[in-house]
């Protein structure tokens, strides 16, 4: 695969492009990581505007996941039977609630009504530590600093988006598959912690599901049989993302991040990036 990765990807987004050109699908709709982790020490990466910051939808919740393993490992808060629920319930089931949970206790921060304005300066200070935490590790375009919502903001989430900071939550591709590599290979924060991510990352592409929009469908019907998946996605009525860890039976393993814009209907987006570059994986070794 040295030196094809690049052409790989190119070629899964002329396809894609291709394919759903009568949807109205336009090149700047779409982001694409794709990193091949089969030689440990050679990782090879290739990006379609992988630095470009587009919201994350439920893929932010990852990032969540990791900054709590490093609080946890740092000693800044408890490891309760609540918080592992939290977890588990915010990367599993994708629960907006949970999710607000662990935000809380990695901020200090909670919702409520409007602040005063020197209140509402220092609550919009911890509510970036997640961000200011990734920065200093080097990530680029992270904004972690929001609680996603159904329904929308209210009280002092909706004033200190109004006053401070206009601009939703924001990743790039390319961000996201450097954190996926990192829990993957065990460097993230410690490598028990690592596989502590990983087992509540861990989908049954074969499992039986009504639901069109359970994580392990996003993209896993587009894997050969005996493919292990794992993976964070979500979706909004805008946006639809992907970001997944994916080992195949030849002993090639990869992530492959995908963002949309504008498409969010359109599932198959996504699954036909999904099966150009499993089918380009799953050849033989050159």
């Amino acid at each position: 695969m040295a030196g094809q990765l690049q052409p790989l990807l190119d070629r899964a987004v002329r396809s894609t492009l291709d394919r759903f050109q009568a949807s109205g699908l336009k090149a700047d709709q779409i982001a694409i990581t794709l990193v091949d982790l089969s030689v440990a020490d050679q990782l090879q990466q290739a990006s379609y505007r992988g630095e470009v910051p587009i919201y994350p939808a439920s893929v932010i919740k990852l990032f969540y996941l990791a900054a709590a393993h490093r609080w946890l490992e740092d000693g800044r808060f408890a490891d309760t039977p609540e918080l592992r629920r939290a977890l588990r319930d915010m990367i599993v089931d994708s629960s907006n609630d949970a999710t607000h949970y662990v935000i809380d206790l990695l901020t200090g921060t909670t919702s409520g009504p409007e602040l005063p304005e020197a209140e509402l300066k220092t609550w919009v200070d911890k509510r970036a530590v997640v961000t200011r935490y990734f920065a200093g590790l080097g990530y680029l375009d992270v904004n972690a600093s929001k609680k996603p919502w159904g329904d929308g903001p209210y009280g002092r989430e909706s004033q200190a988006i109004r006053a401070y900071e206009p601009k939703r939550n924001m990743l790039t591709t390319a961000a996201t598959a450097r954190l996926w590599v990192e829990i993957a290979t065990g460097h993230c924060v410690t490598p028990t912690r690592s596989a502590e991510m990983m087992a509540l990352l861990a989908r049954d592409p074969a499992a039986k599901t009504e639901d069109l929009d359970d994580q392990a469908k996003f993209t896993g019907t587009e894997l050969p049989a005996g493919a292990r998946l794992w993976s964070k996605a979500g979706w909004t009525s805008q946006t639809r993302h992907e970001s997944v860890y994916v080992e195949l039976p030849n002993g090639r393993n990869y992530v492959l991040v995908v963002f949309t814009t504008d498409h969010a209907s359109e599932r198959a987006i996504l699954r036909n990036v999904a099966a150009v570059v499993a089918a380009g994986m799953a050849a033989e070794r050159e």
